[in-house]
C-alpha cells in the first residue's frame, strides 16, 4: 500500500510519523555512536514519545536527556530508569516534585548546573538519594554555562565534592549556535571547538586532582558534522529522530531523511496563496532555533503525489492560529488537495501534537505523545 492509499481517511491537520525513517534515522545515530565508542543518550524533548524512547533505548541507547521535570517523570514513570535533566534547575518547587516520585529517587538521575546555587539547591534536597551533577560548559551559545576560561568549573566540582549525595559525574555542553550557519563546513569547526573546549576544561579539572568521568556533548548537526570524538563519552542529539529544515539547511541530513512531517488539506485558495487547515497551532511560529536568520517562511509543503519532489516544493509563508498559507507556484491544486509539509524546526510541531500519525507499511497506526506541553 502506497503513502498516497494510507493517507486516505487521515483527519487534517496531523503530524506523520513515517516509521520505516525514523528507525533508519535511530539504527544510523546509533551506530555512530558505536563506531566512535561514545555512550548515545538522545534528547527526548524532540519527540516527547515513551515508544520512540523505547525503540532508541532497543538500538542501544544508554538512557534519555530531557529538558524539564514534567517529561523526566513521564520517562521515570514508564520505567526508564536513566535520564538526565538538561536544564539547569534552580527552584524548590522543582527539586521536591521529581524527589517526591519514589521512581526518582530510585533511578540515576543525572542534573545539570552552572552555579553556586544549583549546587545548594541540589545538596539541600538530596537528603536520601544520590544525584549525579554534571557542570555544564559554555561553548559558544552564550545561554546556559560557565565560562571554560573561568575558575567556574573548578570552583563548582569542589562544591559538588563536599556534597554527601552528589555524585559529580563530569562536563556537559549543547553547541546550539550550529543551527545558525548554512554549511557542513562551519558545522565542523563548531564540532571541534566544541570537543577541544571541553577537553581543555577537563584537563584543568584533573590537574586540579578532580576525576572527570563523562564529557558530553549535544545537538544533532555538531554530532553528524564533527570529524573526531577523541575525548569525549557520551552524545546527546535529540533532532537526528525526525530532522527537519535546520538540519537540512546546515548541510548534514538530506530531505529524504526526514521522518516527521505534517499533512495537511487545502481549504481555500486565491491569486496569490493556497491556504491550509495547518496553523501555528500544529506547524508553530517557530521559524528555527538559536539565530536561524536566513528561514524561508515556516516549512516547505508538497502535493501528496509529489512529496518531495523539488519542482513541487510550496513555501508556507504565513500562518495564524488555524490557517496556513502557502505561496502558488506555476501549478494549481484543487481544494480539498492534501499536502505533506516538512516543518523548519519539528520539536514544537511534536510537542504541539496529541499524537503521531505513524505509517507503517500495510496500515496506519497512532502513538500518544505522551510529555508534550503539560509536562513542564
Amino acid at each position: 500500500m502506497n503513502d498516497l492509499a494510507r493517507l486516505t481517511g487521515v483527519e487534517t491537520p496531523a503530524v506523520l510519523l513515517d516509521l520505516a525513517k525514523l528507525e533508519q534515522n535511530l539504527e544510523a545515530m546509533q551506530q555512530l555512536a558505536d563506531a566512535y565508542g561514545v555512550a548515545l543518550r538522545p534528547h527526548a524533548k524532540t519527540h516527547k514519545s515513551i515508544e520512540i524512547a523505547r525503540r532508541q533505548l532497543g538500538h542501544g541507547a544508554v538512557g534519555l536527556t530531557v529538558a524539564t521535570v514534567g517529561e523526566a517523570l513521564v520517562f521515570l514513570k514508564s520505567g526508564i530508569r536513566s535520564i538526565t535533566i538538561s536544564r539547569p534547575m534552580v527552584s524548590s518547587g522543582s527539586f521536591d516534585r521529581l524527589l517526591q516520585e519514589p521512581v526518582a529517587r530510585e533511578a540515576d538521575l543525572r542534573i545539570v548546573v552552572d552555579s553556586q546555587r544549583g549546587v545548594e539547591i541540589a545538596q539541600e534536597k538530596a537528603t536520601d538519594c544520590e544525584l549525579g551533577v554534571f557542570i555544564k560548559v559554555d561553548v559558544g551559545l552564550h545561554r546556559c554555562g560557565v565560562d571554560p576560561d573561568s575558575a567556574a568549573a573548578v570552583e563548582l566540582a569542589q562544591q559538588i565534592d563536599g556534597a554527601p549525595n552528589l555524585d559529580f559525574r563530569g562536563i556537559f555542553s549543547h553547541a546550539g549556535q550550529v543551527y545558525a550557519v548554512e554549511e557542513r563546513r562551519a558545522a565542523v569547526e563548531i564540532a571541534e571547538v566544541e570537543r577541544t573546549t571541553m577537553l581543555r576544561v577537563r584537563d584543568v579539572l584533573v590537574a586540579d586532582g578532580i576525576a572527570v568521568p563523562e564529557v558530553s556533548v549535544g545537538a544533532t548537526p555538531t554530532v553528524l558534522a564533527a570529524t573526531s570524538f577523541e575525548g569525549i563519552t557520551e552524545i546527546r542529539p535529540g533532532n537526528y529522530t525526525f530532522l527537519d529544515l535546520l538540519p537540512i539547511k546546515v548541510g548534514v541530513v538530506e530531505h529524504e531523511q526526514v521522518s516527521l512531517s505534517v499533512l495537511a488539506t487545502v481549504i481555500s485558495k486565491n491569486a496569490d496563496f493556497f491556504i491550509t487547515d495547518a496553523g501555528s497551532k500544529t506547524l508553530t511560529s517557530d521559524t528555527g532555533g538559536h539565530g536561524m536568520a536566513s528561514a524561508q517562511g515556516f516549512g516547505i509543503a508538497y502535493p501528496c503525489e509529489h512529496y518531495l519532489h523539488r519542482d513541487y516544493g510550496l513555501v508556507v509563508v504565513g500562518l495564524s492560529e488555524e490557517h496556513g498559507k502557502l505561496a502558488r507556484a506555476d501549478f494549481d491544486l484543487p481544494i480539498g488537495a492534501q499536502v505533506r509539509i516538512i516543518p523548519n524546526h519539528s520539536c514544537p510541531v511534536a510537542n504541539l501534537a496529541k499524537e503521531y500519525v505513524v505509517l507503517d507499511k500495510e496500515r496506519v497506526d497512532t502513538w500518544p505523545v505522551d510529555a508534550a506541553s503539560n509536562a513542564r
